[in-house]
């Protein structure tokens, strides 16, 4: 490092070095939230664009009627164009902004300037496998919501079609806000969106989890099926940088929802972590299909892999998932190995094997890294004896994973 460097600076240093061998080197990532970012997009985010700061909104200053309050755009403006004309051909839409600095304040994008102050909103309870941003206490809280329970049902969170439609007419909701943490399988949307726009209820679909399989067209189809409105987090099973992005047919709603992104739920954008989603959403352009297949198809091998060696995941009788996730059954897990599931983490942790504290392993990762459905028995063998068996296996993972040094689907 440079002469004069602090101990504080070079200790950050190595500490970043660390970070990247460990977590880009020398682990398996089964956390069912995070992906891996392609190197041209890591790229992008390291640019001269991370430093910069830009307000293209029309505004008035003395008078005079601005589209941007900043000289020196004309390239980010172009590849805020380039990212956003992307996201509607990947999700087949009219519509969609790339603005959103999370897949939290793409919902409230959504949220704010559609569903008034005082509305009663339908959402999937966090014991039901929701998303907790969606319960009483916290986003209906901030804008003033009624929030009432959608129910999901048995191991895997179901949302049943006949008690989705039954809610909604018995609550009359202003908007159905869709979405889930524990997302194994599509929703029943194309009856949830009759019964909401009968009651002149909006369909919200919060696609964070799932958001990378709908780009593959491997998932399910929102915008076709009924929902009004769809935004996400671009981290999970959408291999991109932290962040959010939202996409809609409706040019009614569009026309509402754009000018809400600036000085209400948020004024400047990143334009590095846009440069970086552009990028991966030409990437998944070209290779999106494969890329979902594969994180399925290997989900499911996984989950039967490791049925057979007596770990136990719910929705057996179902094929286990119809997305990037697999949830441990934590009672069996208790009853069979005598472990939790936060237990169990911290075990698999130490050899280097990440799964979550709450019982969800992800594929999304692994399949990016080149791992094939065939190569899920040898991975469940390590999961099961570096986990609930308590072998050493750390030095098997790692040498294994030098064998993936490099990202497909990017």
């Amino acid at each position: 490092m440079a002469p004069g460097t602090s101990e504080a600076e070079r200790r950050l240093a190595a500490l970043v070095r660390a970070h990247n061998r460990w977590r880009g080197a020398e682990v398996f990532n089964l956390l069912a939230s995070e992906n891996a970012v392609s190197a041209t997009a890591r790229r992008y985010l390291s640019s001269d664009l991370a430093g910069r700061y830009t307000l293209p909104v029309e505004t008035s200053v003395a008078g005079e009627l601005l589209d941007n309050s900043y000289t020196g755009t004309r390239y980010t403006d172009a590849i805020e164009r380039v990212a956003n004309d992307a996201a509607t051909r990947v999700f087949r839409a009219r519509f969609a902004t790339t603005r959103p600095l999370s897949g939290h304040l793409a919902a409230l994008s959504a949220l704010v300037p559609l569903v008034p102050p005082r509305s009663r909103i339908l959402a999937i309870p966090p014991e039901q496998g929701g998303y907790d941003g969606y319960a009483p206490g916290f986003v209906p809280a901030m804008l003033g919501y009624t929030v009432r329970p959608l129910p999901a049902e048995g191991p895997g969170y179901r949302v049943d079609a006949t008690v989705a439609v039954e809610t909604i007419r018995r609550e009359h909701p202003h908007a159905v806000v869709l979405g889930q943490s524990f997302f194994l399988f599509p929703y029943p949307l194309r009856e949830i969106a009759d019964a909401a726009h009968d009651a002149d209820a909006l369909v919200l679909y919060d696609a964070s989890h799932v958001l990378g399989l709908i780009a593959g067209g491997e998932f399910q189809d929102p915008l076709r099926e009924g929902a009004d409105v769809v935004f996400g987090s671009t981290h999970k099973s959408f291999p991109g940088p932290q962040g959010g992005l939202l996409f809609t047919d409706r040019e009614d709603l569009f026309r509402q929802l754009d000018p809400a992104l600036v000085w209400r739920v948020f004024d400047n954008a990143h334009w590095n972590r846009i440069a970086a989603l552009a990028q991966t959403l030409l990437e998944l352009e070209r290779c999106g299909r494969d890329y979902a297949r594969t994180v399925i198809e290997d989900a499911r091998a996984l989950g039967a892999s490791l049925a057979e060696r007596n770990l136990p995941l719910v929705a057996a009788e179902e094929g286990f998932t119809a997305s990037h996730q697999l949830h441990l059954d934590r009672a069996e897990l208790r009853a069979r190995w005598s472990l939790g599931t936060g237990a169990l983490a911290r075990r698999l942790e130490r050899q280097r094997l990440l799964i979550d504290l709450v019982g969800r392993i992800g594929t999304a990762e692994i399949a990016r890294l080149g791992l094939m459905p065939d190569d899920m028995p040898r991975l469940a063998e390590l999961l099961m004896r570096g986990g609930p068996r308590g072998e050493r296996v750390g030095p098997e993972v790692l040498h294994w994973r030098r064998e993936f040094p490099t990202l497909r689907f990017a």
